[in-house]
């Protein structure tokens, strides 16, 4: 009888099997030059003996941590924490750990993550920038292996994960026309300046109103200063008390349209029957809000599956494939707010 400690070891595996410890490696390895007979001889001992790989062990020989980095602006907008829930889910799946930092969308923040924080206890950062610039990217070490999520500010140097934000707006844009909107608030818009979420996302809306004839009015797109809660409220109350107000909003995300949402009751407007509301993001208080909102759903899990797996792939192999662009999937949630 083979007697083992409490945690079986590699060698125990071996004894038990009837094989070296070099064996065992190359079988939790997965490498192809063992036999299925001896395969199965070492799955059966591992099973048999409850072992477990010491993954910690061995990222520490390979000079790893087994840590990773998610930067996200605020964890605050549900958005983000309901991503960051489905990052730490694949990474944990993968065998790593996530450390979380708030950047508050400021440019010195998102620097310190592109960077790795100048010190060596995570092995990559998947981060989403508000404030960086294209220079930012072509400056950066590329010994740290870095995944951008959201609009990134330069094209072709970092592997990117997002969606196709013209395209979103554009088809929320077009379910509104559907339903015979016709002066349609982008609450969030933007019309100049960088390329960024809210600007692409008033490009998507534009590019829908010339498809269907209409003319783009300037003043319909109303910026704020924040996408909280507050800042759809003020918007929506300032676009509504207009001499002609809009038959409806489209909010670029789910914080300003549920803000907007309480503002419209308070003031006595009957959604959808004055007018519509559209989101972005599909958080999960849109679905319990009264009424139950229409938005458009990002894959959150496939942007967490692919910003990790890109990542992990960086880690493993810094330089031998070129950065990769990969647009997850959305689709437009029709509920109350829209007569769904």
């Amino acid at each position: 009888m083979i007697s083992v400690a409490a945690r079986p070891s590699m060698k125990d595996v071996a004894e038990y099997a009837g094989v070296s410890p070099k064996t065992v490696s190359n079988v939790i390895n997965n490498f192809e030059h063992v036999s299925e007979r001896t395969r199965a001889a070492v799955q059966e001992a591992i099973d048999a003996l409850g072992y477990r790989v010491n993954i910690a062990g061995r990222q520490l020989r390979q000079g790893r941590t087994g840590m990773i980095t998610l930067a996200v602006p605020e964890l605050d907008v549900a958005y983000f924490a309901e991503l960051a829930k489905h990052v730490m889910a694949e990474a944990d799946r993968r065998g790593r750990t996530v450390l979380i930092h708030q950047t508050g969308g400021a440019r010195e923040s998102e620097l310190a993550a592109l960077h790795g924080f100048d010190t060596q206890f995570c092995d990559g950062v998947i981060l989403s920038p508000l404030a960086l610039l294209p220079r930012d990217l072509a400056t950066r070490d590329r010994r740290l292996p870095v995944v951008l999520l959201g609009e990134r500010p330069a094209t072709g140097t970092t592997d990117h994960v997002g969606i196709d934000n013209v395209g979103a707006a554009r088809e929320a844009t077009e379910h509104l026309l559907a339903r015979g909107r016709r002066r349609i608030a982008v609450v969030g818009g933007a019309v100049r300046g960088r390329q960024g979420t809210d600007r692409l996302r008033t490009d998507g809306y534009r590019e829908a109103l010339a498809a269907a004839g209409l003319p783009f009015d300037e003043d319909l797109v109303v910026p704020v200063e924040a996408f909280h809660w507050r800042d759809g409220a003020r918007a929506a109350t300032a676009v509504m008390n207009r001499p002609v107000p809009p038959d409806a909003l489209l909010c670029l995300n789910d914080h300003l349209a549920l803000g907007a949402l309480r503002a419209l009751h308070e003031a006595g407007r009957s959604v959808p029957k004055d007018l519509d509301v559209v989101g972005f993001d599909d958080i999960e208080a849109s679905r319990f809000s009264v009424p139950t909102l229409t938005t458009v759903a990002p894959d959150k899990r496939e942007i967490a599956r692919t910003a990790v797996t890109l990542l992990l792939d960086r880690i493993d192999d810094t330089e031998s494939v070129p950065s990769q662009d990969h647009i997850a999937g959305h689709h437009v949630i029709v509920r109350e707010s829209t007569g769904g």
